[in-house]
């Protein structure tokens, strides 16, 4: 059969329809990209890249509210899910992430996000600032256990549901989802509480007790933000923690519970930007 052949105006119109389609198609592959991936292509920019580290039984998600305002002020921002397998190899994670970043970076670490953050390789030249979110900020050989348990307060352990066997001889645990809104996140809405709950991310038994190594605030600059509600991590373990590393600022937030960085993500952004200020190169 034979073939008809487009005219002038058929194959310019067939050029545009084509290339349409070539920029809808990367519209879709850079929209499914992983935010990581996407964080390190992006444009060039003077602010360091924020990364956000969740700790036990909460998610990356639980940064939404303040990466929105991040996102307005023009930071690059990427929130790592962590394994929350173990402290070494939890930092090893988080580590390798780092390397494939660009530029100055800036540590936030939640909860037991913050002993991950705390032993990241030192040295690292790329790392300005640590903000410790409600987080542990463990000394050589302390754990996120040993801290939390060095002042009373913490209720913690009574909400804990039964631990899921590992096959590895390891166990996960959870907050049980009938007490999670009183014991995590009390100064959230009940139904806001209700998703957290079950969409938790376990930690295993032995990342909570395994120690750690050479912390990295002995020699990178420090923030500290906590609520003065928290039952996961005592108030008094947190003011212990800022005042031993000596913290460039501390916050303590009036009735926030633990989880102060969706509550109150503004009083985050501030210690955010004061860490930017004072480390920009």
């Amino acid at each position: 059969m034979a073939t008809m052949k487009k005219s002038v105006p058929q194959r310019l119109a067939a050029h545009r329809l084509s290339a349409v389609l070539s920029a809808v198609g990367l519209a879709v592959v850079l929209t499914i990209l992983p935010v990581s991936l996407r964080a390190t292509a992006s444009p060039a920019t003077s602010k360091s890249t924020v990364v956000l580290v969740h700790g036990a039984f909460a998610g990356s998600s639980s940064w939404n509210p303040v990466i929105t305002q991040l996102l307005a002020k023009g930071y690059p921002v990427v929130a790592v899910a962590i394994p929350l397998r173990g402290v070494k190899s939890d930092a090893a994670y988080l580590d390798n992430l780092l390397a494939s970043i660009k530029g100055p970076v800036i540590l936030v670490g939640h909860s037991y996000g913050g002993n991950v953050i705390s032993n990241v390789a030192t040295g690292k030249g790329k790392i300005k600032a640590l903000v410790f979110v409600s987080g542990v900020a463990p000394d050589l050989g302390e754990s996120a256990a040993s801290l939390s348990a060095k002042f009373p307060g913490s209720t913690l352990g009574p909400t804990l549901a039964p631990p899921v066997a590992l096959a590895d001889g390891n166990k996960d645990l959870y907050i049980a989802q009938e007490k999670y809104h009183a014991q995590f996140a009390a100064d959230l809405p009940a139904p806001l509480a209700q998703l957290m709950a079950a969409t938790q991310r376990p930690i295993t038994q032995a990342a909570l007790s395994e120690p750690g190594g050479p912390p990295a605030w002995k020699t990178v600059p420090y923030w500290f933000l906590y609520g003065s509600l928290d039952k996961n991590i005592p108030p008094a373990v947190h003011a212990f923690m800022a005042k031993r590393a000596g913290a460039k600022k501390v916050v303590e937030v009036q009735g926030a519970s633990h989880v102060v960085m969706i509550s109150h993500p503004g009083a985050l952004l501030d210690l955010i930007d004061a860490a930017a200020a004072q480390t920009a190169s």
